[in-house]
């Protein structure tokens, strides 16, 4: 019982500890302050420091990752000012405040990769960044320390790295339209003339930043996707052929499987995870299951432990060759097939065999759109 009380006691002292973790207060750097120094891998994988940068008479940090449509929309805008600036005395460093763990899938429609380390190499990579792209998704401590309140949100500091603006890079997330605020660039333009800076802070528009902390929404989901029901319904080879017709507006991915194809048990979970990143945008995901009917039990049995709460058929003939003429005329009949079909039937992708999830998911974000923009 003296034992059961000290770790009661224990459990108890320990509590408010635990809360403030999980609860922390994040204030934004002010005007004037000090850039606090940090410790970071890039995707370089080198280490950056304050010190890094003391060649540059001012210093720009901006608090961006991969996955946000409105960081996305402001990279090449973003280079383009490296590209401007970095001979003139001015250094760029990218940081990267995200989460992983606290990163929902629900929150990637429009992008093709996350936001861990190895994604934001890909990313760092595909783009061509000019400047280091630094990490800081484990502790999260030195974005703690400035404090950005969303993605993108731009720090620049002077000479002596005191704080000089904070706030967005313009007045427009929209990379069609050009802006009527160049906020960063005016910051910089006045900087570097020596003139003091006129409007030293804005509000900034993006993704609130995945405080390591703020999960809740992420494990909700989970338990709701979890929950969803699963069904299997039969399909003829005329139905097939309606649905690679595509009559409706919606982006479909078709992936042809059996429960007795390896490669198409082992991808499967690829296109859960593709289905739960998409499906909030103009995008369904459909499977087929090339099963003899009778199997169909054992399909469906499949398709619930997965989790495939989409749209899911199997083949109602008894003829497989039937089924492969409905999917595409070209098609062999190996499985894993997979198509990818705009509005209208247009088959923008396919591939004999299993898929590249990397390579799917681009080809999907690439013909919605990776900015709010795109869906307007």
């Amino acid at each position: 019982m003296r034992k059961i009380f000290l770790i009661f006691i224990c459990v108890i002292l320990t509590l408010p500890s635990i809360l403030i973790a999980q609860e922390r207060k994040v204030e934004t750097l002010e005007i004037g302050q000090k850039a606090p120094d940090f410790d970071l891998l890039g995707v370089d994988d080198k280490r950056y420091t304050l010190a890094s940068f003391s060649e540059h008479d001012i210093l720009v940090i901006l608090f961006t990752c991969n996955h946000c449509p409105t960081a996305q929309a402001y990279e090449d805008k973003f280079i383009s000012y490296v590209n401007h600036y970095r001979d003139k005395g001015v250094g760029f460093v990218g940081i990267s405040p995200n989460s992983p763990g606290a990163l929902s899938l629900s929150e990637l429609g429009y992008s093709d990769m996350g936001d861990d380390f190895e994604d934001m190499k890909a990313r760092a990579k595909d783009k061509k960044y000019n400047f280091p792209y630094l990490y800081d998704g484990d502790t999260q401590e030195a974005s703690l320390k400035y404090g950005p309140v969303a993605t993108p949100h731009v720090f620049i500091f002077d000479k002596e790295r005191k704080l000089k603006y904070a706030g967005r890079i313009d007045d427009t997330e929209n990379p069609y339209i050009e802006p009527k605020e160049k906020n960063m660039e005016e910051v910089l333009d006045a900087m570097l003339a020596g003139e003091s800076v006129k409007v030293p802070t804005t509000k900034t528009f993006g993704c609130s930043v995945k405080w390591d902390w703020k999960d809740e929404w992420k494990k909700k989901l989970l338990v709701d996707w979890a929950n969803e029901p699963v069904t299997l319904e039969e399909i003829s080879a005329e139905g097939i052929q309606n649905e690679i017709r595509n009559a409706g507006e919606n982006l479909k991915l078709i992936n042809i499987w059996a429960t007795w194809c390896g490669p198409c048990v082992i991808e499967f979970p690829e296109f859960i995870t593709i289905d739960r990143m998409y499906r909030g945008r103009d995008f369904e995901f459909i499977s087929i299951s090339g099963d003899k009917i009778n199997n169909k039990e054992k399909a469906l049995k499949f398709l619930t432990k997965k989790e495939a709460s989409n749209a899911n058929y199997i083949f109602s003939g008894e003829n497989s060759y039937d089924l492969i003429e409905a999917v595409d005329k070209d098609w062999q009949g190996a499985l894993p097939y997979t198509l990818l079909v705009a509005p209208g039937g247009e088959i923008i992708y396919k591939v004999d065999g299993p898929i590249d999830p990397l390579t799917v998911k681009r080809e999907i974000v690439e013909y919605l759109g990776r900015y709010y923009a795109d869906d307007n």
